[in-house]
């Protein structure tokens, strides 16, 4: 196993979420990054507009560090890194290239008939992203945080509103999936 161009099994990488887990759980802090939205909104004033934004976004400052070291982390594993493929099911493969088009699905990371910038210049594509857009972030905000926040933080933290959040982050997986993204992508 290449350590830094294979993925890392789970029998390591989960104790390591674990040990991360732990220790925010230890120094009192919740991990999430769907909160740095008000934390910014906050640095960026939205406090004169609305009571919601009026907090010490000082003090989260730590997690403001933790997506810099996301997006960052994620650069360079991506572009240095990583072989830039994902390894699928060869059926779904199959199935992705006959019934969508994703001719690269398996072969490319980002497939270029979904992410390449020409996609962008349709209308089409850009309302899928505006609308796909807009419904990430209401959940997230509905739900009182993202995937992230509620599957490992919360969870961690054995909050029952984090199951319930972590569930219906999972029915809505399975229903866009096989209900909706056949209806708009065919």
């Amino acid at each position: 196993m290449n350590l830094l161009y294979d993925p890392w099994p789970w029998y390591v990488a989960g104790p390591l979420i674990a040990l991360t887990m732990f220790i925010l759980l230890f120094v009192g802090k919740k991990f999430g990054m769907s909160s740095n939205l008000s934390t910014v909104c906050s640095i960026g004033g939205a406090g004169k507009y609305s009571d919601f934004f009026k907090f010490d976004w000082k003090a989260d400052r730590w997690n403001l560090v933790v997506v810099l070291g996301a997006v960052i982390g994620g650069f360079i594993a991506s572009k240095y890194m990583s072989y830039n493929t994902v390894k699928i099911n060869p059926d779904i493969a199959q199935q992705l290239s006959t019934d969508y088009g994703i001719e690269s699905a398996g072969q490319a990371y980002l497939p270029p008939e979904l992410f390449a910038s020409q996609q962008l210049t349709d209308p089409f594509v850009l309302a899928v992203l505006i609308i796909g857009g807009f419904l990430v972030g209401f959940g997230a905000r509905y739900a009182g945080g993202c995937t992230s926040g509620h599957a490992i933080s919360g969870l961690s933290n054995l909050q029952l509103p984090s199951l319930i959040a972590v569930i219906g982050f999972f029915i809505g997986g399975l229903v866009m999936i096989h209900l909706l993204f056949p209806l708009i992508f065919s």
